[in-house]
């Protein structure tokens, strides 16, 4: 994997970049050291142009496996404190490098979707004996995130969304009217892409549960499927070839783009 352009900012780049040197000062190739840590030469090479995060067990194996005297270990806490829970840390990173975004959503709107009003109802109905002050944070960090759409372009961002999404009230009605529009205000500005899956579609290909695709300009794709408070982002390639699958399987059950639109227009009049 080609290396992408060292950001100096970032210590998750930095961390990566001398990840590269003891790789290769051990004439190891990535996918030679995957192999060692049970992980694949692409996640390697995420980690190198700090795409992926270094955990402390993976820096720990590392140091073991390059000989280099603890030094992973002593420095993976240096790449920041992430603002994100635990399971989501890795996918929300690796989103921010993303060029394409593809996410299907069965109960809530997209968190790169949500306004104000509507990430708070969200959050306090996860954690409803949570002070103000986390569910501040989580709503900051939450609309930090949405910042990604600013770009005009970049990442291209495609969502699929079952039809309970637009018609469970979240808060109130106001909320929700705000939340819905501001999706609609989004599409009709040509910045994001939205399909919705009916309910008279019936049964269709993830009914399992959410799921997102990414795609990057120098690594391989990535899958992120979630469950109650846990996620997994994978690299592999027959796992993100099958989640593919039921992705395009979804938008062929889902209404048409314009479609879709009358019908969140008319969900937010309601």
């Amino acid at each position: 994997m080609p290396a992408k352009p060292l950001d100096p900012s970032s210590p998750r780049a930095l961390l990566g970049a001398e990840l590269r040197v003891a790789r290769e000062r051990r004439d190891m190739s990535q996918a030679a050291l995957g192999e060692k840590l049970f992980v694949s030469g692409s996640y390697i090479g995420q980690m190198e142009n700090g795409t992926r995060r270094i955990t402390l067990e993976l820096a720990t194996a590392i140091d073991q496996v390059l000989g280099t005297d603890g030094f992973f270990t002593r420095n993976c806490g240096k790449q920041g404190k992430s603002k994100y829970p635990e399971h989501f840390v890795e996918a929300a990173e690796a989103e921010a490098e993303a060029l394409t975004i593809r996410e299907y959503a069965p109960l809530v709107i997209p968190g790169l979707l949500q306004t104000e009003a509507y990430a708070r109802e969200i959050f306090h109905a996860y954690q409803p004996l949570a002070p103000g002050s986390v569910i501040d944070d989580l709503t900051e960090a939450r609309l930090d995130r949405a910042k990604l759409l600013a770009d005009p372009t970049t990442p291209l961002f495609w969502c699929v969304l079952d039809e309970a999404v637009i018609q469970r009230v979240v808060g109130s009605r106001a909320v929700m009217a705000e939340a819905l529009q501001h999706i609609v205000g989004l599409i009709r500005a040509r910045r994001i892409i939205v399909q919705v899956i009916p309910f008279s579609a019936g049964a269709h290909a993830s009914l399992a549960g959410p799921l997102k695709l990414m795609s990057f300009e120098d690594a391989p794709p990535l899958a992120y499927v979630t469950g109650l408070g846990t996620g997994q982002l994978s690299d592999d390639p027959a796992t993100v070839t099958q989640h593919t699958l039921t992705y395009d399987l979804l938008t062929a059950s889902a209404l048409s783009p314009n479609a879709s639109l009358a019908l969140i227009e008319s969900a937010a009049k309601e």
